[in-house]
């Protein structure tokens, strides 16, 4: 019988990690391909099954941390899978792919494995806030210790093969995740999209590449990994993140003082909505909690922890929805009313 359990609602969704009222979650992912196998994209289903076995057992070895679960994908229903994508344990990518296919991950969800994504093995470590340096330090200590017990696919020239060239040298992908309401609020969001761009960074969706920003919610990261340090693609961050940082909060702080009374209304009409509200959409949900989540930063709401707001960003997505119903598929019509319903639940408690 497939393993049911699904991760708690990650560690970096609990807001108090630094910069938290910008920064939701920094992550660091690393892609890697294993000696002898093709490419995942030419690897059989046979080959497959092979490579998870042998990935397995060498992390197993490694000992990277205590009590990892071990989850096959293919085992589990298009509901768990999809939990598993919301909760940012596995990508989308790696929930659809075909043949056999795992995540290894901590309980807590801030350190995943995945196998046989669009690389044989793709490791990621987040955190709360903004944390690049010890998520940093930490991957990097794990993809170490695997280098010791795994022989990835190296060129000397182009560093770390990877099957998209996008991600050939350090094969690194460093990312934050940042609430930006008040610059979409105001429009101004376009000035960090244009200087983020002239940087090599990139700004993605809530579940990173190809995907759409939610409700205020994008992704920072670099594009670039050949010919770049590890260190070198963390400073890029480092020295754009403060500026966007600062431009969030000072556009706030505007918008409070400018029009105290149709923000704190805004605000307040968001919580009543919430709390009050029998069928919700996904996008409608998003927004308002989007709202209330800067109202009890600015200090407009009071009586709500931040971490209940983010943490019901992630319950209230269709995946966690159905599988609180027991894994049921339920059409969009009553996920709204399941997802007003827990939200009311939440908020009235």
């Amino acid at each position: 019988m497939a393993d049911r359990s699904l991760p708690a609602v990650g560690e970096w969704l609990r807001g108090t990690g630094p910069e938290g009222d910008v920064v939701i979650s920094s992550r660091i992912r690393v892609a890697r391909n294993v000696v002898g196998y093709p490419l995942r994209a030419r690897l059989s289903l046979e080959d497959a099954s092979i490579l998870c076995d042998h990935l397995k057992r060498r992390i197993r070895a490694a000992e990277l941390a205590p009590d990892l679960i071990y989850q096959s994908l293919e085992q589990m229903d298009e509901i768990q899978r999809l939990a598993l994508v919301e909760s940012h344990v596995i990508s989308l990518e790696h929930a659809n792919s075909p043949g056999e296919r795992e995540v290894v991950r901590d309980p807590d969800g801030s350190l995943a494995l995945m196998l046989n994504e669009e690389d044989h093995l793709r490791m990621q470590v987040i955190a709360s806030g903004l944390a690049l340096d010890s998520a940093f330090e930490r991957a990097t200590k794990f993809d170490a210790t695997l280098q010791g017990v795994i022989e990835f696919a190296f060129h000397p020239r182009f560093g770390f093969l990877t099957s998209c060239p996008t991600n050939v040298g350090t094969g690194m992908r460093i990312s934050v995740m940042l609430h930006l309401p008040a610059l979409v609020f105001t429009k101004k969001i376009d000035k960090v999209f244009n200087s983020v761009a002239k940087m090599n960074l990139a700004v993605r969706g809530f579940y990173g590449e190809g995907t759409k920003a939610l409700s205020d919610l994008y992704q920072i990261s670099n594009q670039v990994t050949l010919g770049r340090a590890p260190e070198t693609l963390l400073d890029d961050l480092r020295r754009v993140l403060p500026k966007i940082i600062s431009f969030e909060r000072d556009v706030r702080v505007q918008v409070l003082e400018t029009g105290r009374i149709a923000l704190e209304d805004r605000v307040c009409r968001a919580l009543g909505i919430l709390r009050s509200a029998r069928s919700l959409s996904s996008e409608e949900a998003f927004e308002l909690l989007s709202m209330v989540r800067m109202g009890v930063h600015l200090a407009i709401l009071d009586e709500l922890g931040i971490e209940v707001v983010n943490q019901l960003f992630m319950l209230s997505q269709p995946g966690h929805l159905q599988a609180s119903q027991g894994g049921q598929p339920l059409e969009a019509a009553e996920r709204d009313v399941v997802r007003a319903r827990l939200i009311r639940d939440v908020l009235n408690g």
